[in-house]
């Protein structure tokens, strides 16, 4: 009862707050044109790329990057165990380790930061994110596998000078987040031109994004023993610079991290309670230089420095690990235009460069008081040149290539090309193929079974993992009266020429980490194949149906044939099916959101039982727009569907039998929550 005395008491703040300020103003004439596309999928790019803007992620909670994909059929982000709240993304089946997870182009979650690194990235810092698809730009690395994520912050020179957003749900979480950017006044200097010289400006601009939240609070709904969520303290600082003069221009970024995480059991009367505790801190920051020094051809270079600093001490019951991550990276480019040959319209534009990566990582990881030393640094210097094509509005073409070298894997070769041709300007069909290899990170990648008793046998040498991706996607705009039905196809297939196998089918209490490459004949594959169709039957209110299906299989060890086969990955996601409406009233007064998800379930792990095969949930979200500020209310997993026991064999966490990390499905049920967003509209100049 306490938890919805707290949300009446704040629906009716915020909303005195709205209507005092609404009360100042008058409106004396609006016009509305059309609603702004949450969701735009480029006709003209080579990349089957599809942009998330702000509007799309302001329809649910979205209090983190996490979140952020709730009404998106392409991208699944699921608890990766059942005691620790962390979330993992899949994206063609395959999970996101294989997803290069870009802020602002310059690298963000990976390493150490793939357990909790979606967290850390909050929703009302985010102005849009492109989800690319299959083989990527080879300008920013050879990582991506299975696709690209690239989000980007909020810009000083485009920010309000005040944005505040503050959520609360009925789990007792509260997050409040605080945005602003402002124009530093630059002293006036006397400049003298020659006759037909242009006068170049300086500007400055500065930003800060703020966040804090946590959850004070464990609750145990399943009655398992076990915190169904941990109680979380977070809180995240960054401030960002842009200059511009002339042709230059210099963006800084930095930013400070702390994550606090209490959880596991919660009973008073047991003597050695199984506790969960994570501590994580975390220093990055990046420099942007560019400068053009043509302006008539747009040709121009460019040197990208970025940094980061990632330690974690997090303890699971007896288990300790310990670690910390050092990267570096460094790209310089170079960007030239050229104009194209005879009357048809065509750009060609090459780009090249070289490209450093650094990882120092120091980590250890103690089970049963036995010590795992797992230090490693790796060097990856590189090459890359890209050609861009784009002929008319009917052909695109982007070729790249990569040399890099690893002082720990050697020479390798990364060829990436994408085509789009448009032959109907109602029709549009994509291609892509390329390489991606990856430097694997056995327990962070893997961190979901560290709450458990099982054993973990890792190979002595891990391998590079290596990965073959192939795509073609199709696009039709078909008119239906005065309105227009967008209907994609597309298929996927990626695969392994080695990947590092967590195999959980040799024992219930073991995991067998090795390389594909160890076991003769071993195989690694995804297919994925999705659907999708989006209409906006009235001035306002849009739709959206996809369904998507994948099978990903692996080799693992069959103790009923007492050998390897190859068959399902287990817990992978078999399918998901997602209907999606949103409507928004004339003058934008008000605004309804409604999204059902149908996710199909893998198989478990031999050894343990499939719990279900399927499952719904339905969220929902009503916001009221005022002139400067809204106000928002919603609730996630309607259907209240929980995959219940989430934990196996929990009142004995220090048996042989205890895991946690058997999930399938959601671990927790409905939850609603309110939230107030205040904007401080800019003030045109």
């Amino acid at each position: 009862m306490q938890r919805y005395c707290f949300i009446s008491l704040f629906i009716v703040m915020c909303a005195c707050v709205c209507a005092q300020e609404v009360s100042d103003f008058q409106i004396e004439e609006v016009t509305v044109v059309q609603r702004k596309k949450g969701k735009v999928k480029s006709r003209t790019e080579a990349f089957d790329t599809e942009r998330i803007n702000g509007e799309e992620l302001c329809r649910a909670a979205c209090c983190n990057l996490s979140e952020a994909f709730e009404t998106n059929a392409s991208v699944d982000v699921a608890y990766s165990d059942a005691a620790t709240g962390a979330k993992q993304i899949r994206l063609l089946g395959l999970s996101g380790t294989y997803v290069q997870l870009i802020q602002e182009n310059t690298p963000a979650v990976r390493g150490l930061a793939q357990n909790f690194g979606l967290e850390y990235i909050p929703g009302p810092w985010m102005q849009s994110i492109q989800v690319s698809k299959g083989t990527s730009s080879v300008i920013n690395g050879y990582e991506a596998t299975s696709g690209q994520i690239n989000v980007e912050l909020l810009k000083p020179q485009l920010q309000n000078p005040l944005s505040i957003n503050l959520m609360f749900n009925s789990e007792l979480m509260a997050e409040a987040n605080l945005m602003g950017g402002w124009q530093i006044p630059l002293k006036e200097h006397e400049h003298h031109h020659a006759e037909g010289e242009h006068c170049h400006h300086e500007s400055l601009y500065t930003g800060i994004l703020a966040h804090y939240g946590g959850s004070y609070m464990a609750m145990d709904g399943n009655h398992d023993s076990f915190a169904d969520m941990p109680k979380v303290q977070n809180a995240n600082l960054a401030n960002r610079w842009f200059y511009k003069h002339g042709n230059y221009t210099f963006q800084a970024f930095v930013r400070g991290l702390y994550d606090r995480r209490r959880g596991g059991q919660l009973a008073d009367t047991i003597a050695n309670p199984y506790l969960i505790n994570l501590n994580t801190w975390r220093v990055d920051g990046y420099i942007k230089n560019g400068y053009v020094y043509d302006e008539e051809s747009g040709s121009s270079v460019a040197v990208i420095l970025a940094a980061n600093h990632h330690s974690l001490n997090n303890k699971y019951g007896e288990r300790e690990w310990v670690a910390s991550q050092t990267n570096a990276y460094l790209n310089a480019m170079w960007q030239g235009n050229f104009e194209g040959i005879g009357e048809v319209d065509n750009d060609h534009r090459l780009t090249a460069g070289l490209s450093v990566n650094f990882d120092r990582y120091l980590e250890s990881l103690t089970i049963s008081h036995s010590p795992l030393d797992l230090n490693r640094y790796e060097v990856v210097p590189g090459i890359f040149a890209e050609y861009n094509l784009k002929y008319d509005d009917m052909l695109s073409l982007v070729a790249g290539v990569r040399a890099d070298y690893s002082t720990k894997y050697g020479f390798f070769f990364t060829p990436r090309m994408n085509i789009r041709y448009t032959p109907f300007e109602w029709w549009t069909l994509r291609g892509s193929v390329g390489m991606g290899y990856r430097s694997p990170n056995a327990i962070a990648d893997n961190a979901n079974i560290l709450p458990s008793s099982r054993a973990i046998l890792l190979t002595p040498y891990v391998k590079q993992e290596q990965a073959v991706n192939a795509g073609l996607s199709t696009t039709f705009d078909i008119p239906l009266g005065s309105k227009n039905l967008q209907l994609s196809l597309e298929y996927y297939y990626t695969h392994f020429l080695n990947s590092l196998i967590v195999d959980m089918d040799k024992s219930s209490q073991a995991v067998y980490i090795y390389n594909q490459t160890d076991v003769d004949g071993a195989k690694s594959f995804a297919h994925c194949a999705q659907i999708e169709a989006s209409i906006e039957v009235l001035r306002g209110w849009t739709w959206t149906a996809a369904f998507r299906y994948t099978d990903v299989e692996q080799t693992t060890f069959n103790a009923a044939v007492n050998a390897y086969q190859l068959r399902p990955k287990a817990l992978s996601n078999r399918f998901k099916g997602i209907i999606s409406t949103s409507y928004q009233t004339p003058l934008k007064k008000w605004q309804f959101d409604v999204t059902a998800q149908f996710n199909g379930v893998g198989r478990m792990p031999d050894g343990f039982e499939q719990p279900f095969t399927w499952y719904p949930q339905l969220m929902a979200q009503v916001t009221k727009y005022f002139r400067s500020c809204s106000l928002y209310v919603g609730a996630e997993n309607m259907t209240n569907f929980r995959q219940d026991p989430s934990i196996v064999d929990s009142f004995h966490p220090y048996g042989p039998d205890f895991d946690a990390s058997m999930v399938v499905g959601p671990t927790t049920g409905w939850k609603v929550y309110v939230g107030f967003r205040y904007d401080l509209e800019k003030k045109e100049d």
